[in-house]
C-alpha cells in the first residue's frame, strides 16, 4: 500500500496554517480504483470495528479519511446517538460485544460512554493522521479501555505522537472539523461509521461485505429490486400529501388511453 499525504510540514508545537485546506489520503496501487470518503468518529465502536477491517480497502482504492463529530450529525438531524436512549444503550454494548467476540477484534469500552470525542478527533486532524493513526486511537479507545480524562494516559498518547496539548486547540484544527462534519451532513451521511462511494452512501460496519460487493459491480444497486426501494421515496411522498395525486400532471396521466394509464 502506498500512503500519499501532502506535507503540511507539522512539527511539535507548531501547526502549519494550511490545515484549515487540508484533506487525508489513504492510496491504493491499482489503476482502477475507486475514490472511498469513510466518515467516522471516535466514540462510535461500530467505527472502530471499521477500522480494523479497513486496510483491504485501502489496498485497492482511494480512501479518504473524514474525522466529523456525530454530536454534530445528531444535532443536524435532530435525533440521539443509541448510547443516549436507555433501552437501546444496552442493546448496543451487548451488540457490539457480541460482534467484538464474533470478528475476533479486541474490546476494552472507555470507562464512561457518551464521552467528549472532541480532543481526539483534533488530535487525528492535527497529526494528518494516516490509518494506522487512526487506528491508534481508536485502540486507545476501545482496546486499551482509555480516556482523555486520564491525565497520564493522554499525557502519553500526544508524546507518542510528538505533539502538544495546545497543538490540537488551535483554531485551524478546530476549523478543519467544523468543516468535515459539514462537508458530511451536505453528503447526507447521518451516522458513522459511514462510506460515500460514487454518490452513494453506506452506512455503519455490517455493510462491510455490501461495500465489497458493491465495489466489484456498481450494478448492484441497479438491480429491479434495488430499483424498487429508489421508487419508496414517491410513496414517502404521497403519505406526506395524499394530494399529490390529483395534481394536473397526475390526473393527466389517469385520462391516457387504457394501457399508458398510472397503475394503482
Amino acid at each position: 500500500m502506498t500512503d500519499v499525504r501532502p506535507d503540511f510540514g507539522f512539527r511539535r508545537g507548531a501547526i502549519a496554517t494550511q490545515l484549515a485546506l487540508s484533506v487525508f489520503y489513504i492510496v491504493g496501487n491499482t489503476s482502477t480504483m475507486k475514490t472511498i470518503d469513510w466518515y467516522f468518529d471516535f466514540i462510535s465502536p461500530f467505527a472502530y470495528f471499521a477500522s480494523e477491517s479497513l486496510a483491504r480497502l485501502a489496498d485497492t482504492n482511494e480512501l479518504r479519511l473524514n474525522p466529523i463529530l456525530f454530536a454534530g450529525l445528531l444535532q443536524h438531524h435532530v435525533t440521539k446517538g443509541p448510547a443516549e436512549i436507555p433501552a437501546m444503550r444496552r442493546f448496543t454494548f451487548r451488540h457490539i460485544r457480541w460482534l467484538a467476540d464474533r470478528h475476533g477484534i479486541a474490546l476494552k469500552p472507555p470507562p464512561a460512554h457518551p464521552f467528549n470525542p472532541l480532543p481526539l478527533l483534533r488530535l487525528a486532524i492535527a497529526i494528518d493522521a494516516d490509518l494506522e493513526q487512526v487506528q491508534r486511537l481508536f485502540r486507545f479507545v476501545w482496546a486499551e479501555g482509555k480516556s482523555q480524562d486520564d491525565e497520564k494516559a493522554w499525557d502519553a498518547l500526544l508524546d507518542e505522537f510528538g505533539i502538544a496539548e495546545a497543538d490540537i486547540a488551535a483554531d485551524p484544527v478546530k476549523a478543519r472539523l467544523r468543516q468535515t462534519t459539514d462537508a458530511a451532513i451536505e453528503a447526507g451521511i447521518c451516522g458513522v461509521s459511514s462510506f460515500g462511494v460514487d454518490g452513494e452512501i453506506f452506512g455503519g460496519f455490517d455493510v462491510m461485505e455490501f461495500l465489497d460487493d458493491y465495489l466489484e459491480d456498481p450494478n448492484l444497486l441497479q438491480t429491479p429490486g434495488m430499483q424498487a426501494i429508489d421508487a419508496m421515496e414517491f410513496l414517502d411522498d404521497y403519505l406526506e400529501d395524499q394530494k399529490l395525486l390529483q395534481t394536473p400532471g397526475m390526473l393527466a396521466i389517469d385520462a391516457m388511453p387504457d394501457g399508458l394509464q398510472r397503475k394503482p
